[in-house]
């Protein structure tokens, strides 16, 4: 397996971006997105994102696109194998966890937003980014920030190219915790633990329950609501719950 991705008990581990100031690792991505798509619920419970560097990722390499011949040719493959990655990511059936230390930037900033619970530290700032260099914004950027943050800080956000500060992005969602800075892969990581090892399947149907919220109705919310727990309660995570819960004892959803 890629040094991209690696299994450490029921967490999956990706590296999203090289050297100590979090560029974007193309190359991982198509690896990353493999290992989402052929992720299995049954063996795997979280997916927890990190960064070997200062930064979780300060997004792509400028300085090969203002080097490409064709730019806009280019700059559009680069964005279809992130778009890969990044559904894979939204449309992954466990929770994702980053931890996001110091800069997360343009395609840093993205995969935060696509994330299900970002960890930051103190001085951890993000930013669109994508102003700064005359682009519009990528990696689902326009889709993901505004269903979090709303639509009319989402366009100040993003209009004017604004940097957020750990507490400001705690504040508006963004970012799940804050942490010290030396403990921001730590708090992760123990956040990724805990969630693989809760009801995954119960945790899945939150995620996709969550996803069509700002689509649907609410009469067909509903029913999809009434459709999954109805399901929750006749499935083996439901049994161990209400039976650990009248049994007075903390629920093991993995026994085994």
């Amino acid at each position: 397996m890629s040094d991209a991705v690696e299994h450490d008990g029921r967490v999956l581990r990706a590296r999203v971006a090289r050297g100590r100031h979090g560029t974007l690792d193309g190359e991982a991505l198509p690896v990353i997105a493999e290992a989402l798509a052929a992720l299995d619920p049954a063996t795997t419970g979280a997916v927890l994102l990190v960064s070997e560097g200062d930064s979780f990722c300060t997004g792509g390499d400028v300085r090969a696109f203002a080097g490409a011949q064709d730019r806009g040719s280019y700059v559009r493959s680069l964005a279809e194998s992130f778009h890969v990655f990044l559904r894979a990511l939204v449309e992954s059936p466990v929770p994702v966890v980053a931890a996001v230390p110091g800069w997360a930037a343009g395609a840093g900033m993205s995969i935060v937003c696509a994330a299900d619970l970002a960890v930051g530290g103190r001085s951890t700032k993000l930013r669109p980014a994508y102003p700064g260099i005359g682009f519009s914004p990528d990696g689902g950027m326009t889709w993901t920030l505004p269903r979090i943050v709303g639509a009319g800080r989402a366009r100040h956000i993003l209009l004017t190219d604004r940097a957020l500060d750990a507490a400001t992005a705690l504040e508006l969602g963004i970012l799940a915790s804050v942490v010290d800075d030396g403990e921001v892969r730590a708090e992760a990581e123990h956040t990724a633990h805990r969630l693989a090892h809760g009801p995954t399947v119960a945790l899945g149907r939150i995620k996709t329950l969550l996803g069509s919220s700002a689509d649907l109705p609410l009469a067909d919310q509903l029913a999809a609501e009434a459709a999954a727990i109805s399901a929750s309660a006749a499935g083996p995570e439901g049994a161990e719950g209400l039976a650990a819960f009248t049994e007075k004892r903390p629920p093991d959803f993995h026994r085994g």
